[in-house]
């Protein structure tokens, strides 16, 4: 079963190459998954607070090639809480209101921002950068009986931003707004396919396509088989119908065509229609024993 933190893995793997798709990738994860600190005397600094180790791994990359300097720490959250937390902070030196500034996370002012400018998610690239960006952050997938994709955001205003960019490539999400915060999210398979595509995880998008394929080839198996038991069990009612018919008739006082065919139901009770005109001397038709077979019934009664 692929899990969310499988797709994070396959995407952390990801290094772009272009300064426009880090710059993209970093703004998501900041929008949604960072927070702003304010500590006084002009000192600020932001936290990125990510559930998984590849995300924080990739978070941390992409801190240090944009020049910015970061510590990771883990937590948990409550005392008997198993999964471990990882929380990068990065301090609000001029370096990094600039590269932040660039990636509209924040202005100039140190205000944090709902959503980056236009020129940050221009190329369709960096839209997927983005998006990928925001599945690292807060994104999840389930895929059960009922799939589900969802990226979390803090805003409708964030959340309409995820929509626009996976609309511009082919892919339609839907929004749900919660108490606290928004979700962009996808039910579909061919949704969440073409999404997961767009952000670069290949490898899942084939894992999905094989599922599908065992699943529909197990599925015609099992009707096929379904719809020979059902021929099985319409043959042996017919022909039980059919000996009991006979069973009734002086074999005798019927024409000689109709006595052999009764004469075959009896030697086979088991085989079907076809295969008794098979075995008929001469052979006949499928729809001659039928009409033989029949035609005693009807005498019987």
């Amino acid at each position: 079963m692929i899990t969310s933190e499988d797709v994070r893995e396959e995407l952390a793997r990801i290094a772009p190459e272009r300064d426009c798709d880090r710059r993209a990738e970093l703004s998501a994860l900041f929008h949604s998954a960072g927070s702003l600190h304010l500590r006084g005397a002009g000192d600020w600094g932001l936290h990125l607070d990510l559930g998984s180790g590849a995300a924080a791994r990739r978070a941390f990359a992409l801190l240090r090639d944009s020049g910015i300097r970061s510590e990771i720490r883990t937590y948990r959250r409550r005392a008997f809480d198993t999964a471990t937390r990882y929380q990068l902070h990065v301090s609000g030196d001029p370096e990094t209101l600039r590269v932040l500034t660039a990636a509209g996370v924040v202005d100039r002012r140190h205000a944090p921002l709902e959503r980056p400018a236009r020129r940050v998610v221009a190329r369709s690239c960096c839209r997927a950068a983005y998006l990928r960006g925001a599945f690292l952050g807060a994104g999840s997938i389930s895929l059960g009986r009922s799939p589900h994709l969802e990226l979390r955001t803090t805003s409708l205003e964030s959340a309409a931003l995820l929509v626009r960019l996976a609309h511009a490539e082919g892919v339609e999400l839907a929004i749900a707004d919660r108490e606290t915060y928004a979700v962009v999210y996808a039910k579909s398979w061919e949704a969440i396919e073409s999404l997961l595509a767009v952000m670069g995880a290949s490898e899942t998008v084939l894992a999905l396509e094989e599922r599908a394929v065992l699943a529909e080839t197990r599925s015609r198996a099992n009707r096929l088989a379904n719809a020979d038991h059902a021929n099985l069990v319409r043959t042996n009612l017919t022909a039980r119908r059919q000996i009991a018919a006979i069973g009734r008739l002086d074999l005798d006082a019927v024409p000689t065509s109709l006595r052999d065919v009764a004469e075959l139901r009896l030697r086979h009770p088991d085989e079907s229609l076809r295969e008794l005109a098979a075995r008929a001397d001469p052979p006949l038709t499928k729809a001659a024993v039928h009409r033989r077979l029949r035609r005693l019934e009807e005498l019987a009664e």
